[in-house]
């Protein structure tokens, strides 16, 4: 785990039109941890020229507010498509294929750096004001940020502050749910599932940990020929996710690739990486670092990810360490 942050920026109720609902091959729904991730590293690379000293941003907590997934209506769910203009021909071009959804959230963001650190209560306001600004000009994992009808202000708080004034901040979270990593329940379940399948791998257990069970049950009454049925019990409410990218190609050198989008920057073929998350109410964390979602790359193993330590910390708790 990182040292703790200096302060907490709360950036409360960000109202997201048309952010990009698919950010994986296997599911779909609820953006991936690394478009927040990287919507905070797009909000790092702009402070330099807003600050006199620096100001370092350390990794973001997401909390979801709001869900308005653009499908339509039936059974079978399919995304709503925009028609593409025609081309040069007058025929309309080829659909593509894009799922969409607006959305309502708050991220809590770690800060660091002197200037935080020594900031007066007013001077902490006016630089979360700054930092709001700021974020408000940027997009959100595709979709565009509109300005928010309510009341909250964003806020910058020493983490050392007393622990009835952290209870507000994560009040302010509130009504909400959380997304964290729970590596620790995928691994649990796929020991219970090699039990009875012993060839099962990770992915049979992130499928068959997330899906809709429905279990019959027979009829009390010996003569009785009714069954009942239920859905199976779920510890939590367990998601689907992608967490990052895994290479399945050497690094090239820069522009040895062709139609590589940057000649500049090494290259590399990767594919998704899944994990399991949960949501969770915000009131029932008790550090509000364990909401954090980090950066994390191993070049030499080939791993790009997000990580969180929430699930790192359970285990910690349980063992007594």
């Amino acid at each position: 785990m990182t040292a703790k942050p200096a302060a907490w920026l709360l950036l409360p109720h960000l109202r997201v039109q048309n952010a990009n609902a698919i950010s994986g091959p296997f599911s779909w729904g609820f953006p991936a941890p690394s478009a927040f991730t990287g919507f905070v590293h797009a909000l790092s690379r702009k402070l330099p020229g807003a600050f006199v000293t620096p100001v370092l941003l350390d990794g973001v907590g997401i909390v979801c507010h709001r869900f308005e997934p653009q499908v339509g209506d039936g059974f079978v769910k399919g995304f709503s498509l925009s028609r593409n203009p025609v081309d040069h021909t007058g025929s309309p071009t080829a659909f593509v294929e894009e799922g969409r959804v607006h959305l309502e959230v708050s991220l809590l963001i770690g800060v660091r750096g002197e200037a935080v650190e020594l900031a007066t209560t007013n001077q902490l306001a006016d630089m979360a004001q700054r930092l709001s600004e700021i974020a408000q000009s940027q997009r959100l994992a595709g979709g565009s940020l509109l300005p928010s009808i309510n009341q909250s202000k964003p806020s910058l708080t020493h983490t050392d502050r007393p622990e009835r004034e952290l209870r507000f901040l994560r009040r302010q979270l509130l009504p909400g749910f959380a997304l964290i990593e729970r590596s620790d329940r995928l691994e649990q379940h796929l020991q219970a599932l090699q039990q009875d399948t012993p060839d099962a791998t990770p992915l049979d257990a992130l499928m068959d940990a997330c899906a809709l069970h429905w279990d019959c049950e027979a009829s009390e009454c010996e003569d009785s020929t009714r069954a009942d049925w239920h859905v199976r019990s779920r510890p939590g409410w367990l998601v689907p996710m992608p967490v990052g990218y895994r290479a399945i190609s050497p690094l090239y050198e820069p522009g040895t690739v062709r139609n590589a989008r940057d000649n500049d920057t090494p290259f590399r073929f990767v594919e998704s990486l899944y994990s399991l998350g949960e949501w969770i109410s915000p009131h029932r964390v008790d550090d509000l670092q364990d909401l954090l979602w980090h950066h994390d790359a191993e070049p030499e193993q080939g791993l790009y990810r997000c990580t969180n330590s929430y699930a790192s910390t359970q285990r910690t708790f349980e063992q007594g360490e």
